[in-house]
């Protein structure tokens, strides 16, 4: 599930670190890489077997929203076009192929980018909850799935909000992870359940949030921007729905999130909630034996 979140606003970016050496000497815990970028800043995996999860969850996104990159009424092609927190850059990648004479920027912890890209898109290495010192405002600013990534986000609205040009757009796509069925299909002690709201607690003992969806339009509208819409998308955990879209959707929710499971929980579960790794790995074995249960109908909020 997710809340998307456009707004139009009236009116630059952040301290780029050069790609040296050291951006790339990655960090190793538990047989994951992480980032060195602002080192413990991010506090999930970056490593190629995360990548490719993250663009199944561009494909969960996109196919959850109607197959749409985005909700934003934009009308003329946009000249610049910033995307928070990038990830593999295939967001930018697509749009910039749909706006070809769109400068679109992705910026983000980790150089995990590819290095051939059309000749409208470029990446930096850059920390979004810095001062932003871009020269030029945006037409449209775009960030999806930051959920556990973000200390303060009336900061970065603000810093968005004062970086968009006259008349542009914002679009925040993010989750709200309180997950529930419809029809009471799962039991109160539903280990899938229990995961998220653990999740939940461990990011916010470590000062991030994992379900900013729920709060985005407060902070939209606290920043100064006009013309909120607010959607919520009910994005199925698994590939029970009828409809085939939403099958569709649900499905690959399931194995992203199959593929995700330790990524997400390895540091902030030991390093915050004081479990240990066996205990973990114990308790992913329940998750993923309630998360294949075709009986029960679970969802989340986009």
């Amino acid at each position: 599930m997710t809340r998307e979140l456009l707004t139009a606003i009236h009116g630059s970016a952040s301290v780029t670190a050069s790609l040296t050496s050291s951006v790339r000497n990655y960090n190793w815990e538990h047989g994951r890489r992480y980032h060195s970028f602002k080192e413990g800043t991010y506090n999930f995996p970056n490593d190629e077997r995360e990548q490719d999860r993250y663009d199944l969850m561009h494909e969960v996104f996109v196919a959850g929203m109607g197959d749409k990159l985005y909700f934003a009424p934009i009308v003329n092609e946009p000249s610049r076009v910033l995307d928070i927190g990038t990830g593999t850059g295939v967001w930018a990648i697509q749009f910039g192929d749909k706006f070809p004479t769109a400068q679109v920027v992705g910026n983000d912890l980790s150089p995990i980018q590819p290095q051939w890209l059309p000749p409208n898109v470029s990446f930096e290495v850059d920390d979004v909850e810095s001062d932003w010192q871009f020269a030029r405002p945006f037409d449209f600013i775009h960030a999806r799935y930051m959920a556990g990534a973000i200390a303060d986000w009336p900061k970065l609205m603000h810093q968005c909000y004062e970086n968009t040009a006259p008349g542009g757009w914002i679009e925040f796509q993010d989750f709200d992870l309180r997950t529930y069925t419809q029809d009471n299909s799962a039991a109160p002690d539903n280990k899938v359940v229990e995961f998220f709201k653990l999740i939940t607690e461990a990011c916010e003992k470590f000062g991030r949030t994992a379900s900013p969806g729920e709060s985005l339009k407060t902070w939209v509208e606290e920043a100064g921007f006009v013309n909120v819409q607010d959607k919520v998308v009910k994005l199925p955990i698994a590939p029970w729905p009828k409809d085939e879209q939403l099958k569709r959707v649900g499905a690959l929710n399931m194995v992203q999130l199959l593929e995700g499971l330790e990524a997400v929980t390895i540091v902030p579960f030991t390093k915050v909630l004081g479990w240990s790794v066996e205990d973990v790995h114990a308790f992913l074995v329940d998750v993923r034996r309630d998360l294949k249960k075709k009986s029960v109908h679970l969802l989340h909020d986009l």
